[in-house]
């Protein structure tokens, strides 16, 4: 088997797409009960953070819902069995901060945090902090958010946070020298990359923070996902790979596995299996870079940590 996963991991097509979920998915395990535990996830009124939502309320969480649209947020929570929907639009510092507080109020325990919301912009534009929209969302947004309900999940270990990142990210560097995309061409799909690569950083180096707290902080990624997002930002790939792209449900269940389960965070994971972080030389960054990138998220969502 594990030649096999290996095979399927290295050629990228079959492995991303449903085939590489329908092989390694038979040797799979059923998944814990999860009676109880609160579960944060964004980005879910859509696609794979609807899919976990449901997932995760189907085995006994207390699943609760991060929404921009409170309508939308609203028709997820009935569908998906959740118990609440936060309105938040993870772009804003401002309401990020709202949510947090809001949320600390009335949970002095988090057990999960799912941070899946993203965005694809074909153009560039700017956050009410004057923040680049997708760095703000898919970066920012979430690392200001894990650093605010840190106590609550300290408060629950052993828990844990998943951060979904995409294979994207393999082909990009982090970019840390431009985060804001200020100084070069704006391509979606290159920014969406170093992003992913970004969450994969901070992800490890969250876990060299909070792994001693017992809060086990992962990345993953979903392989290639048939969603209204990939629709919208990538019609022509859409398309062309229509027919093999994943479901919702496929993609979602190595986050709903790793929030299941008690695994040792830092790790980046692909159909339940820890998965390389770089395959291209090229992309490695520096230790300075990764430090880099950590003070540069403090100091634009203005996050303060106890040192």
């Amino acid at each position: 088997m594990h030649a096999l996963d290996r095979a399927l991991d290295l050629t990228v097509v079959p492995g991303y797409t449903r085939l590489g979920y329908s092989v390694r998915s038979r040797w799979w395990d059923e998944l814990p009960r999860m009676d109880g535990r609160v579960v944060l996830v964004s980005g879910a009124t859509s696609g794979i953070g609807l899919a976990a939502a449901t997932a995760l309320a189907g085995l006994g969480a207390r699943v609760q819902i991060i929404a921009r649209n409170e309508q939308r947020g609203e028709r997820a929570r009935e569908q998906s069995g959740a118990e609440r929907v936060w309105e938040c639009d993870v772009s804003s510092m401002r309401s990020v901060r709202e949510l947090a507080r809001r949320f600390r109020e009335e949970h002095s325990e988090l057990d999960v945090l799912v941070n899946n919301a993203g965005v694809l912009p074909a153009e560039r534009s700017l956050s009410e902090e004057g923040h680049e929209l997708a760095l703000a969302t898919n970066v920012l947004g979430p690392f200001l958010l894990t650093g605010l309900l840190v106590p609550a999940l300290e408060a629950a270990a052993p828990s844990s946070i998943v951060n979904v990142s995409s294979g994207g990210m393999y082909t990009a560097r982090l970019g840390v020298n431009d985060l804001q995309t200020e100084r070069r061409s704006y391509d979606g799909g290159a920014v969406y990359a170093r992003h992913k690569r970004a969450q994969v950083v901070l992800s490890e180096l969250w876990a060299e923070r909070l792994n001693p707290h017992g809060v086990a902080v992962h990345s993953m990624h979903p392989g290639w996902v048939d969603t209204p997002g990939l629709e919208r930002s990538l019609p022509r790939f859409h398309r062309l790979m229509k027919p093999a792209l994943r479901s919702p449900e496929e993609g979602a269940d190595t986050i709903v596995w790793l929030a299941a389960t008690k695994r040792p965070g830092g790790g980046f994971w692909h159909d339940r299996e820890r998965r390389p972080t770089h395959l291209l030389r090229r992309t490695r960054e520096s230790d300075e870079e990764r430090a880099r990138l950590w003070s540069e998220c403090l100091r634009l969502t203005g996050l303060e940590l106890p040192s």
